[in-house]
């Protein structure tokens, strides 16, 4: 303690930057603060009122910088600020508390706003917090949790749940064997821990918040619609709202530390609130949550090359070791170090190993007997390499898909994978319908718009299952994906290429809930007819070909090999799903053109992706598909390509937009190919913005109350599990 108190000393003494931590304890039932007399031998602000509790610290998370000078110059305060809001359900009994004598003389509650309005007019007992820079934020949090009545919340979430359409999927089961059946229920069992890993992933706390939800649903009408929308989230962030926080700390979990403090009669101990970030983490729980960027890769420059690899990997977390008892060792300077997905979620990844060998035994299908198994050995062994070569040359009626694939939860880096589950049953008609695309994936390469230099020679042909869904799970939160082109493992890519998985019956639901709606409302009437299904969804398919083609393996400037997601990092993700959106409009043109395609589809397949834009970027800017979005629109409005009317609806001109879908598809593929991030950031900062068409099209949608997407039940599940 000794030690502590000179160097404290000198820090404020010299006027040292330091860090140190800000606690504010709130009651909510009573609406108080706990507040601090310090004493009065303190060097700083003796014998004053302050926050709940404060100390220097080494480390902590977002900082805010104060700078303050006091005792004539003797006392020079320049801190980063780490602020803390912990919020108990009851005032602790001030007899609970135990006063360091030297440090604190007494304690208070006050209200919050008789607390704001001392600091606001300067009141000489308080410490001179600023209640109107950044720290006053926390007055702002505190009135806003609690602002509203009862009534308001439950029409505000009714509005958000009303904005997904619910919708039952069914399929086919009856050319399934008794024994395909049986190991159907046992994946929807395996499927159902990709949902608990998933939950995990998302944020640290999300699992207790997922229970307590869960456990109050019942409790009133308000409690039921915020679990109903929490279910479809999977978090506390709204997908379509920017993942703005739909609940706040006033509706999260309680738990009870009855040790916390010394037993005091006719109390029950510490009743605190679980609290979440009011933003949510852009590392989700990959990371520690006070990691940033630079550290990251400060700490990566030191390790090897297969350490950086698992560090920067699509199947690895990264941990400190100041936060784990693990017995992992630092192999560098630095406390964070890589942990195996095998190994952090061994829980739920046995159990669904064991539930995948088992239904591995079941089918007679020798190829998904073999996915079954190797999926089940990669969960145990993080190896997924042979399970997804395995998943790439499955040919069976029923369609799996299951482990760690999407890297969007990921948006500091967007390398680390989800956990996410896709069951259903193929449908044997429409998959050999699309066989076409598939085949022509190395013509589409070499015609693709851009530098010769950076086309491959060796694209390998895309196999596509079209698949009735019956089930899914994981990472499939907020807008429901229509398909999926995987893996997402470059090596594959490279050697391998791709496979494509069209949920048709998800297709289907959306365009007539919400692409129809929302084409009858923002396409002028002229064209309105040539929205159709079979353009929707023959360019969904092209959309996941074009993952496939393109750059994936790239060569830097420097002569480096590297990959685009790599060097685009956090960009990737938007600027792939743009790509494969607008490449793949150029590629239904280009198959058209040389006669592999109907000519009837031009027109249609244009006015159908014009109203699809409306339909994605309700979606949100911060979401990898409507931000993708968004850039298209706006480059091919800007271009001429769309065309807004004086009564407020659009129209494609088809004299602008093929040669406007050629150039952007042209710079995003010269983009990747260069693996410019710079020009990447820019290219999105310029176009994946809220302009004033977007914003016309999306408050007519909006007055109409369409649909923004759709939340499917999956009655097919139920009638399996109550028949075993």
């Amino acid at each position: 303690m000794l030690l502590y108190t000179l160097y404290r000393g000198a820090v404020h003494r010299d006027g040292d930057y330091h860090r140190a931590v800000h606690v504010w304890i709130f009651a909510e039932s009573t609406q108080q603060l706990l507040l601090q007399k310090r004493a009065d031998c303190k060097d700083s602000w003796p014998g004053l009122w302050d926050i709940s509790s404060a100390g220097h610290v080494s480390a902590g998370d977002a900082s805010l910088i104060t700078a303050s000078v006091t005792n004539s110059g003797n006392f020079i305060n320049n801190e980063f600020d780490d602020v803390y809001l912990v919020t108990t359900v009851d005032p602790i009994p001030l007899e609970a508390f135990t006063l360091q004598e030297s440090e604190v003389s007494s304690v208070k509650y006050i209200s919050v706003e008789e607390y704001k309005q001392a600091l606001a007019r300067k009141d000489p007992k308080y410490v001179p917090n600023d209640v109107d820079g950044q720290y006053g934020q926390l007055f702002d949090i505190i009135i806003k949790r609690y602002q509203g009545n009862v009534e308001a919340r439950n029409l505000d979430i009714q509005k958000k749940l009303n904005r997904y359409a619910p919708v039952s999927l069914s399929a086919e089961l009856t050319r399934l064997t008794e024994e395909d059946k049986e190991a159907l229920v046992l994946l929807i069992h395996a499927a159902r821990m990709m949902d608990d890993i998933f939950h995990q992933q998302v944020w640290c706390s999300n699992p207790s918040l997922r229970e307590w939800l869960k456990g109050r649903s019942h409790m009133s009408e308000y409690d039921k619609l915020n679990w109903s929308y929490y279910s479809i989230n999977k978090s506390p962030w709204s997908s379509l709202d920017e993942n703005e926080a739909f609940l706040t700390t006033a509706d999260s979990a309680v738990r009870l530390l009855p040790e916390a403090t010394k037993p005091i009669v006719g109390w029950k101990g510490l009743e605190y609130k679980v609290a979440f970030p009011m933003q949510k983490p852009p590392g989700a729980n990959f990371y520690p949550p006070d990691m940033d960027k630079m550290e990251f890769e400060l700490w990566t420059k030191e390790l090897s090359g297969d350490e950086k690899q698992d560090a920067a990997g699509f199947f690895n977390v990264i941990k400190r070791h100041c936060d784990s008892h693990s017995n992992n060792r630092a192999t560098s300077a630095s406390d964070l170090y890589s942990i195996p997905y095998s190994q952090e979620y061994s829980l739920y990844l046995a159990k669904a190993a064991e539930l995948l060998h088992k239904a591995g035994n079941l089918t007679s299908s020798p190829s998904l007997k073999r996915l079954l198994h190797s999926k089940a050995d990669a969960f145990l062994s993080n190896d997924y390499y042979e399970s997804d070569i395995a998943w790439m040359e499955l040919d069976s009626k029923v369609d799996v898909t299951i482990g760690p694939y999407e890297t969007y939860e990921d948006v500091l880096f967007g390398y680390k994978a989800t956990f996410e589950a896709f069951i259903g049953v193929r449908d044997d008609k429409a998959t050999s319908q699309v066989k076409l695309f598939g085949d022509h994936l190395q013509v589409l390469e070499q015609n693709l718009p851009m530098d010769t230099i950076y086309k491959s020679s060796e694209v390998i042909a895309a196999p596509i299952r079209v698949v009735q869904l019956v089930y899914n799970s994981g990472d499939n939160k907020g807008p429901q994906t229509v398909a999926f082109n995987l893996p997402n493992d470059e090596r594959i890519v490279k050697d391998r290429g791709t496979s494509m998985v069209m949920l048709k019956n998800v297709s289907e639901a959306k365009f007539k809930l919400i692409l129809k709606p929302i084409a009858d409302v923002c396409i002028i009437k002229e064209q309105r007819e040539l929205v159709d299904f079979d353009s929707f969804f023959t360019h969904t398919i092209c959309h996941e070909c074009c993952h496939g083609i393109g750059p994936h393996t790239i060569t830097l400037p420097s002569g480096q090999k590297s990959t685009v997601r790599l060097e685009l990092q956090e960009l990737h993700s938007a600027l792939e799903e743009a790509k494969a959106d607008i490449v793949g409009l150029w590629a239904l043109k280009f198959l058209i053109d040389k006669g592999l395609l109907p000519k009837s589809l031009v027109k249609s397949m244009y006015v159908s992706f014009l109203a699809g834009c409306f339909r994605s970027v309700r979606f949100g800017l911060e979401e990898a598909h409507g931000k993708g979005q968004a850039l298209q629109f706006n480059w091919l409005f800007e271009k001429g390509g769309f065309v807004l009317h004086h009564d407020e609806t659009f129209s494609v001109n088809f004299d602008k937009i093929e040669g406007a879908v050629e150039s952007l598809s042209r710079v995003i593929l010269t983009t990747q190919a260069k693996g410019d991030k710079d020009a990447a950031q820019q290219l999105l900062a310029n176009y994946c913005v809220m302009t004033k068409p977007l914003k016309i099209a999306l408050a007519k949608l909006e007055m109409v109350q369409v649909p923004v997407d759709i939340a499917p039940e999956f009655p097919v599940v139920y009638e399996l599990l109550q028949e075993k």
